[in-house]
């Protein structure tokens, strides 16, 4: 006579397996990874765009859950700068499109944004997508405009391809 634990057994079995560490590790090798040398690349490739428009600025990269990889303030420009392009980097990363759609939904009277924590709607935040798939974030702040802050993160996102 069969247990009727028996199909659940085996379904807990089953579940638990696809939790074990061989099984996140499988899943993981599917999965692009943003590594340090491409964080310092999308970071020299800002840097670049900066210096020949004449901007200072701060460049911060993040991973695809939104952690800052690299940061890089540029001669000159205001050091509040540094913790504003993390957040456009990480807002990128985490909603997964640029800051400046935020930006254009509360200009456009969608003002509940500002409310949510998690968000900072101001253009300058760009996803870094390779293969389709979103791997991280660039984040300009403090570039002579916002719109230049727009520009140079975009160029810098695009450097990977």
């Amino acid at each position: 006579m069969q247990s009727k634990l028996g199909p659940f057994l085996a379904a807990a079995l089953t579940a638990a397996s696809l939790w074990a560490p061989g099984a996140r590790a499988a899943d993981a090798m599917t999965r692009r990874v943003l590594s340090l040398a491409e964080a310092k690349a999308v970071i020299t490739a800002a840097a670049d765009a900066a210096k020949k428009n004449n901007a200072g600025g701060s460049i911060a990269v993040v991973d695809d859950g939104g952690h800052l990889l690299a940061l890089e303030r540029l001669d000159n420009t205001f050091p509040a700068a540094a913790p504003i392009s993390i957040e456009k980097a990480r807002s990128a990363a985490v909603f997964r499109k640029p800051t400046a759609d935020f930006e254009n939904a509360v200009k456009n009277g969608r003002v509940s944004l500002i409310a949510n924590q998690q968000l900072l709607p101001l253009e300058g935040g760009v996803p870094i997508v390779v293969g389709g798939q979103v791997i991280g974030a660039v984040g300009v702040a403090g570039a002579m405009s916002a719109q230049q802050d727009d520009d140079i993160a975009r160029a810098a996102a695009g450097s990977l391809q």
